[in-house]
């Protein structure tokens, strides 16, 4: 049974439920607050609920909100959001719930990516009920909600600027569908563009063609913001990763005005990660590319504005005025700085791996690469959580993972779930005291030369993803801002010469220690001297530099 309501020119809101009793009730509080603007289309079984949101896809109708009750006979609550979600992406989900069904609803956040659930009964409405529909209906509203179709980018398997070209789109949240240009479609896309085609070639929705377009021009062309809207502001973010992002959500929030300058995608490191399991309030782990996805459409909600892809190269004090610079011309300026640019992966010194970047050496998580690696063997080096992570997701398609770590165990450096996680799959394989020492291949990774305990052997392998060590992002700081003698930034009480503390520091309680020489420059995150690198810590640090950038402010 699917009851629907007049006018039908007005977005939907969709509720499903199998007690009769229930599914009126939530109709009438619906249609009481929002029958003016909206559609109210109830449904008393999780099939009606599916056949009713399938028409209304054909059709054309928007849908607002999808409100599902857990427990229905033929799909629970979670089921019919996921398949509902399919048909109406930016659609705000909402499960009904019963209390004992609270850690059900919990999970639901990591399956489903749950805006709510609420609890039943729900009286008063106006109380516990209203606040929370006026609330999904606000964000449903601010949503960019326009169909887009895929991008098409056509190139060569073993190629590095093609692969450069997906994991940019993947790594910004643009889909596009991968055509190899040796097969029918991709040869036919190739051959449309001219006999002096320069791959990778990349064909928008309007037929627009791009050859081997350079990171600005396929920015722009997706429709990431590259240009600032102002040349002042209160506070300028470089460094869009966890502690970055979380800058910029608080920045926001508490009415900053607020930019952030990302250089080639937000989420950083963690941002590359398959699966973080160790977050608070996501028991059932969340990818890196999910957290930074919240994150920047949260910075986006309260006001932030997000430059992507930009890169500074300068930045400098004018009185009370810190000014950045970019790499490609033109500045901005605001009344402070949060230095957030994390960390990179350490380039592997062996012959012959530089030639492969890219054609089957990656440093990273590389997740477009996974579907690729399917049924091979796979190598993975390091031995911290993101090269154990990496190792977990890539057992889900490779045959075999080797884990290749050069000290002589995992428990120094990685986390104890991701030990007990590997050591329980039968297909990943831990070589300890083991090294990468020589590659070689023609046109792509073919074979690798491993050293363990000093004897060498050579063994056949096409892929290889590194995650060894970090280097800070901060050559571009020059002598404007101190640091160590690997480049991290100093700050706190460690601002002193040779980043040793003296024995009369004098220590204070306010967590001074984000400061840097600067004044009105603080550091955040993995860039920081001495911080610890886990995602969790580079958020509160972001947060945290945000309560020090108002009390700066205070002071002017």
């Amino acid at each position: 049974m699917v009851e629907r309501q007049e006018g039908m020119d007005k977005p939907v809101i969709v509720t499903v439920d199998d007690d009769p009793g229930v599914s009126r009730a939530v109709a009438r509080d619906l249609r009481r607050r929002y029958g003016h603007d909206y559609r109210i289309v109830r449904a008393e079984t999780a099939r009606d609920g599916i056949d009713a949101v399938r028409e209304m896809r054909l059709r054309g109708d928007e849908v607002a909100a999808i409100l599902a009750d857990y427990r229905m006979p033929q799909m629970n609550g979670v089921e019919f959001l996921e398949a509902a979600m399919d048909l109406y992406p930016y659609a705000r989900r909402v499960l009904l719930t019963a209390y004992a069904d609270t850690q059900a609803a919990i999970q639901a956040i990591n399956v489903v990516d749950l805006d709510h659930y609420l609890l039943k009964p729900w009286d008063p409405p106006e109380e516990k009920f209203y606040p929370v529909i006026d609330g999904q209906l606000d964000a449903w509203l601010r949503t960019d909600r326009r169909e887009r179709s895929e991008l098409r980018v056509v190139g060569d398997r073993w190629s590095a600027p093609s692969y450069k070209v997906r994991d940019f789109l993947a790594r910004n949240h643009v889909p596009y569908q991968w055509l190899l240009a040796s097969e029918p479609e991709g040869a036919q896309l190739v051959k449309a563009a001219g006999d002096n085609c320069h791959l990778p070639l990349v064909v928008k929705p309007d037929g627009t063609v791009l050859e081997s377009p350079d990171q600005a021009t396929l920015a722009a062309a997706v429709g990431l913001s590259t240009t600032p809207a102002t040349d002042f502001y209160d506070l300028i973010v470089v460094g869009g990763g966890p502690a970055g992002l979380g800058a910029a959500v608080y920045g926001a929030s508490e009415g900053l005005k607020t930019v952030l300058v990302e250089a080639y995608s937000s989420g950083g490191q963690a941002g590359q990660s398959s699966r973080i399991e160790n977050y608070l309030g996501f028991p059932d782990g969340v990818s890196g590319q999910q957290l930074a996805d919240r994150a920047r459409r949260q910075a986006l909600k309260f006001g932030a504005e997000l430059l992507t892809p930009r890169k500074v190269n300068s930045l400098e004090a004018r009185g009370q005025a810190r000014v950045v610079g970019f790499k490609d011309g033109g500045e901005i300026a605001a009344h402070a700085v949060i230095l957030a640019t994390g960390v990179t992966y350490r380039r592997l010194e062996a012959p012959g791996l530089d030639d492969f970047v890219g054609r089957g050496v990656f440093y990273g998580a590389a997740l477009t690469e996974a579907p690729w690696c399917k049924n091979t063997e796979v190598f993975v080096v390091g031995a911290a959580n993101s090269a154990g992570q990496a190792a977990v997701y890539l057992s889900g398609f490779a045959s075999k993972v080797h884990l290749l770590v050069r000290g002589d165990g995992l428990e120094k450096s990685m986390s104890h779930y991701l030990i007990e996680q590997i050591a329980a799959l039968p297909n990943i394989e831990v070589h300890l005291q083991t090294q990468v020492v020589g590659a070689s291949g023609d046109g792509h990774l073919e074979r690798l030369t491993l050293s363990t305990k000093g004897e060498e052997r050579t063994v056949d392998a096409q892929w290889l993803f590194v995650f060894i060590g970090a280097e800070p992002y901060t050559s571009w700081l020059g002598e404007t801002i101190e640091r160590d003698g690997r480049g991290f930034v100093l700050t706190g009480p460690d601002l002193v010469q040779g980043g040793r503390r003296p024995r009369n520091w004098p220590l204070r309680r306010e967590p001074y220690y984000l400061e840097t020489n600067v004044p009105g420059v603080l550091a955040a995150g993995d860039v920081r001297a001495e911080s610890i690198k886990r995602v969790a810590s580079a958020v509160g640090e972001g947060a945290m530099a945000v309560a020090l950038v108002h009390r700066y402010l205070e002071k002017q």
